[in-house]
């Protein structure tokens, strides 16, 4: 299922979902004007077909301690795909790494760290990134504030 191929009542499920994930079929129903059956039915397409991946509870980082966001720019040695193989395999194991992107730019991958402390994200730098394979060098960009963290919420429209 492509995104295109979404009606205005899938778009309302997602968005909705996006919004609150534990809502209930019945009053996901009532809110986009389809009976339960119907709401049931289009919910389970979109989970077997891979648009709803799944569900989770969002946690508040800063309640949890962890308010020190670092964007960091990693350059490889290497960037053949067994290189990049490599690299991507090590990103996914540390759980301080929140977001990892390959970027087209005059360097390889964007990382979105985060931590409880500067000096706890310099371990995690010196320790775990730079230790990564084929990893050449870092740049480091501190975040001062979120103005905006998302996921899917509000890129979800009726119209598409």
């Amino acid at each position: 299922m492509n995104f295109p191929d979404l009606d205005r009542f899938d778009r309302s499920i997602l968005r909705i979902l996006a919004e609150d994930g534990r809502i209930s079929v019945a009053d996901l129903a009532r809110e986009i004007g389809l009976s339960k059956s119907p709401t049931q039915a289009r919910l389970k397409r979109l989970e077997a077909n891979g648009v709803i991946k799944g569900y989770r509870a969002m946690l508040d980082p800063i309640r949890l301690g962890l308010d020190h966001v670092a964007f960091v720019e990693v350059r490889l040695t290497d960037t053949r795909e067994k290189a990049l193989a490599e690299f991507n395999a090590a990103v996914c194991k540390i759980a301080e790494v929140e977001q990892a992107h390959m970027i087209a730019s005059n360097f390889d991958y964007l990382l979105k760290v985060r931590t409880a402390t500067m000096s706890e994200y310099r371990r995690v730098l010196a320790e775990k990134v730079s230790a990564m394979p084929h990893v050449a060098s870092t740049s480091t960009f501190v975040a001062m504030e979120a103005v905006k963290e998302t996921g899917m919420v509000g890129t979800i429209t009726e119209a598409g």
